[in-house]
């Protein structure tokens, strides 16, 4: 009878805590994609080329050079 309680427990604990960090942190594969700090600075590229505050010679310039200076994936 104690066996299967002690069974049941474990499982409760890792569903829980697997339950946490994806509640938390997102899935445990997205962590390398929230790491590329590259998308957040091309979102806010775009920004502030949809705002006006740079012209399109500027943002494709920008666009250019972030997208070059981009680390490898893997």
């Amino acid at each position: 009878m104690l066996v299967p309680l002690l069974w049941f427990a474990l499982f409760v604990v890792v569903v829980t805590l697997i339950g946490r960090r994806w509640r938390h942190g997102g899935p445990p594969w997205a962590a390398a994609r929230q790491a590329a700090p590259t998308a957040a600075a091309e979102g806010v590229l775009a920004q502030r080329f949809a705002n006006g505050d740079i012209d399109e010679v500027e943002y494709r310039a920008r666009l250019e050079v972030l997208r070059a200076t981009r680390p490898p994936v893997g």
